[in-house]
């Protein structure tokens, strides 16, 4: 014992140099791992940052655009209304304003005024305005001077700028009056407000005339961002801690790192910048960084915690091998008396199993018999109401019909039952041709009754050539009812009943039986056997059970889902007969 435990402790000396530099390598590797991550993830989240910044931009220049030349048609077509010119000559302004206001809605415009010859208000959209005087306006001034509509931009006294569109009023080549239209530019102002870029729009002279921050209008860009409040020594600490994982700002807003993108407005020399964050940028990046640096650190910590443990386990192992050794040696004794108890019980077990798997089976067996037969035995008692009927009406000839068809269910009884028992040497019967066409067919005859009795109207797909597949068509019909009673059933508190029926031939013959019900609840114990959603007394719960086998004892796939407009979906799907599976059948 001592030798060994000699060997142990100069083997300790070794590892703990082998610790020391594992420990080494990750805190290396951690480092190596955050700084490359770092600087791939910036580089790819700022691209597509600024990607989405630029189509921002082109979609806030071709807004302003498209309001501008709406509005820009507008004076054009005022200058020729004739009620505005009759008024202007006749100086009866008593309905100009009214058809302003008339106008102004389906325009889409600010405000609309109409001006005299000297410059006063005659009309306008909004009445507060009437009376006023705008000699000296440019909008007013240009538009009698010139030919054509002119555009003005305008400063306000309470602070923004105003744009508008005049154009003078003519009759026999003499200037009545000026129409002004008022462009609602500011409405961009208010919706970019909502958004975290800041927007700016400059006019040719680089002056800026719309902008998401209200002490930027009249200045230049460069003025513009240059005033910033000054900025302390934590405020200067805490941006270089936060811009870190950023690439170098194109400028500073508000205290905060932003990328600056610059774009054209192909009207009059304008032009538009937004300033977007890096916050969405810093925010991807450092989520990725802390998982890595929480995935090294327990590493870490797990390498720690292995360490110390492995020095317990060292001190606490020699105290514990003469008790191991004693309690081990009591633990064996104690397994072979419990093992040889253990056989005895299993024993026993076995033979109560063994009865009890009779009586199931036995159970299942008649359950599966009263199911079967329940179905041809309830169209027989409805096919000899009918002929009862029909010999009491003297029409002998359909009532022999009605008998023909008792006489099939009786065979087809007579089939279940010879499948039934040959259930226990399975696999012994041999396989035919069957034409699926057929067996739906001969199955929706079967249960025409029932068809007839709830008026469950029937929609049938099925392709010009016959689908055939190799199987056996007692078997194959047995499903099919199986699948129609089920639809027939879900369809009960529905008042216009759907079955849908669609057969289709490629790889596979896919029979698919569509109702328009309530769907399935549990789509996993669909097939489990004696499981059913029916009453005490209608449904035993085996039928699909069993359909499910017979599919699968014919090399096919019984499936079922809830359709998409509602309602459950069937599909049974069995291998298609061609020449090669001919051949080798």
């Amino acid at each position: 014992m001592a030798t060994k435990t000699e060997k142990r402790v100069r083997r300790s000396g070794p590892l703990t140099w082998r610790v020391r530099l594992a420990l080494v390598s990750l805190v290396l590797l951690a480092v190596t791992t955050v700084w490359v991550t770092n600087v791939l993830l910036t580089d790819r989240f700022t691209q597509s940052t600024r990607n989405r910044a630029e189509l921002r931009l082109a979609l806030y220049s071709g807004n302003i655009l498209s309001e501008l030349r709406r509005n820009a048609i507008v004076p054009q077509l005022l200058a020729r209304d004739p009620a505005l010119i009759g008024a202007l000559n006749s100086a009866d302004f008593s309905q100009s304003s009214q058809r302003l206001i008339s106008y102004v809605d389906e325009i889409g415009a600010a405000s609309l005024m109409l001006l005299d010859r000297d410059g006063r208000t005659v009309a306008a959209t909004d009445r507060n305005r009437l009376g006023e005087q705008h000699r000296n306006a440019p909008y007013f001034v240009d538009a009698l001077r010139s030919n054509t509509t002119v555009f003005t931009t305008q400063a306000r006294e309470a602070g923004g700028y105003s744009f508008t569109y005049s154009r003078r009023l003519e009759t026999q080549n003499s200037a009545i009056g000026v129409i002004v239209v008022e462009v609602d530019l500011a409405k961009f102002e208010r919706a970019w407000a909502g958004i975290t870029d800041a927007v700016a729009v400059l006019n040719s002279e680089g002056t800026i005339i719309l902008a998401t921050e209200p002490r930027w209008r009249g200045s230049t860009m460069e003025e513009a961002l240059a005033r910033q409040s000054p900025e302390s020594a934590i405020e200067r600490a805490i941006k270089a801690t936060a811009d870190w994982t950023a690439l170098p700002p194109d400028a500073y807003l508000r205290g905060e790192a932003v990328m600056r993108i610059d774009g054209r407005i192909p009207f009059r020399g304008w032009t538009m910048a937004t300033f977007t964050t890096y916050a969405s940028v810093r925010e991807k990046v450092n989520a990725v960084l802390a998982l890595e640096i929480m995935g090294f650190a327990l590493l870490a910590a797990l390498a720690f915690y292995a360490l110390s443990r492995k020095t317990a386990l060292r001190m606490a192992l020699f105290q514990r091998e003469s008790a191991e050794l004693r309690r081990l040696n009591a633990r064996l004794q104690r397994e072979i008396a419990e093992r040889e108890k253990v056989q005895k019980d299993l024993a026993s077990a076995e033979q109560t199993l063994e009865q009890s798997s009779k009586l199931a089976a036995l159970g299942e067996m008649s359950a599966a018999v009263s199911h079967e037969l329940n179905q041809p035995l309830a169209a027989m008692k409805t096919y000899l109401a009918g002929a009862r009927l029909l010999l009491r009406r003297n029409r002998p000839d359909e009532a022999m019909t009605a008998f023909h068809r008792i006489d099939d269910l009786i065979e087809r009884m007579g089939a279940i039952t010879r499948q039934l028992k040959s259930y226990a040497r399975k696999g012994q019967e041999e396989l035919s041709p069957v034409d699926m066409g057929e067996a739906l067919a001969s199955a929706l005859s079967m249960m025409e009754p029932q068809l007839k009795a709830r008026r469950v109207r029937i929609a049938k797909i099925l392709p010009d050539a016959p689908v055939r597949v190799m199987g056996d068509r007692m078997r194959i019909e047995q499903v099919l009812v199986n699948l129609l009673r089920n639809a027939i059933d879900a369809t009960k508190s529905v008042a216009n009943p759907e079955i849908e029926i669609i057969l289709a031939s490629g790889e596979t013959a896919v029979l698919s039986v569509r109702d328009n019900g309530h769907g399935i609840e549990d789509l996993d114990a669909l097939f489990e056997p004696f499981y059913t959603t029916k009453q005490p007394g209608d449904g035993t719960g085996l039928g699909l059970a069993i359909s499910s086998g017979i599919v699968a004892d014919l090399g096919g796939r019984l499936t079922a889902r809830n359709g998409a407009e509602g309602g459950a979906v069937f599909e049974m799907q069995l291998p298609i007969l061609n020449e090669t599976t001919q051949a080798a059948e």
